[in-house]
């Protein structure tokens, strides 16, 4: 989606946007970002790509060999004016670890792939979370297994206030973030639930997003992550207390068409909470 200028400073009050709202932030608040500005926070932050690269944002179109120019010389193609690839940018200076590791994966599948334009699971799996991915902190496992189970009504309207205290739904995908500029009842994301202690999510938010940024560069690095597409969690976010107003009516979460009942039995452990160590 390309776009006219946006007041960023109104973007980053907004639930779906706190992930990135301190880059934001630092942002021209009513011109759109350039590569510049950019690739002054990447220079500021270090960042590399999965082949160790230090990371350029770079005037271009698609990449033909996306993956492998940014694993071997670190250039990201990033269109002007361009919200999708503003929010993949967002998204490296913000999770700089899963990125730097997704971009390894899809490098190293390429590579071992007789044909690489075929993506194969593993690289679905990736894509996926890339675009779409929502990382879930959760200090309450009941929680996780209603997310898992989709119980969304039960968890979202039953259990609200135990949502805002013990979760809290940080935005991974560009995709997202680019469709919370005009959001609509069906975006549905693919969450990765990480277990946290109660201690981690009373922390300052970049400690937290920092543990995250670590847990879910591990969890890719497991085989069994990358062996389904089902392996992360459906998740209509406007379901989410306080990301739109009208989900204050409990009438909102008996749509069947955007809040479905789902394949996994309450209880059963969700793919990415059992595991994996606890971020405490």
């Amino acid at each position: 989606m390309s776009a006219p200028s946006r007041d960023t400073a109104a973007l980053a009050a907004s639930p779906p946007f706190a992930t990135v709202a301190p880059l934001l932030a630092r942002l021209p608040a009513r011109t759109f970002p350039t590569v510049e500005h950019l690739n002054a926070l990447a220079r500021e932050r270090g960042l590399r790509s999965g082949g160790g690269a230090p990371i350029e944002f770079v005037h271009a179109g698609a990449a033909r060999d996306y993956e492998v120019t940014i694993y071997r010389e670190g250039r990201v193609p990033t269109r002007p004016g361009n919200w999708h690839d503003l929010f993949n940018a967002l998204a490296w200076l913000t999770f700089p670890r899963t990125k730097a590791t997704l971009n390894r994966l899809h490098y190293e599948a390429i590579v071992r792939s007789p044909a690489p334009r075929l993506r194969g699971t593993a690289r679905d799996v990736l894509t996926l979370f890339d675009e779409g991915g929502v990382i879930v902190a959760c200090a309450e496992p009941e929680l996780a297994a209603l997310l898992a189970a989709f119980q969304w009504k039960q968890l979202f309207w039953w259990r609200r206030d135990e949502v805002r205290s013990a979760m809290r739904f940080l935005v991974f995908g560009h995709a997202i973030h680019e469709q919370a500029l005009a959001p609509y009842k069906g975006v549905t994301a693919k969450a990765l639930v990480a277990p946290v202690g109660a201690a981690a999510l009373a922390a300052p938010p970049e400690a937290l997003l920092a543990r995250l940024d670590a847990h879910a560069a591990a969890h890719f690095t497991r085989p069994e992550a990358l062996a389904s597409t089902r392996s992360l969690h459906p998740l209509p976010v406007l379901g989410i207390p306080g990301w739109t107003s009208a989900n204050e009516d409990p009438a909102f979460y008996d749509d069947p068409a955007v809040f479905r009942s789902g394949r996994r039995a309450a209880g059963r452990a969700a793919p990415g909470t059992g595991a994996l160590a606890r971020v405490s």
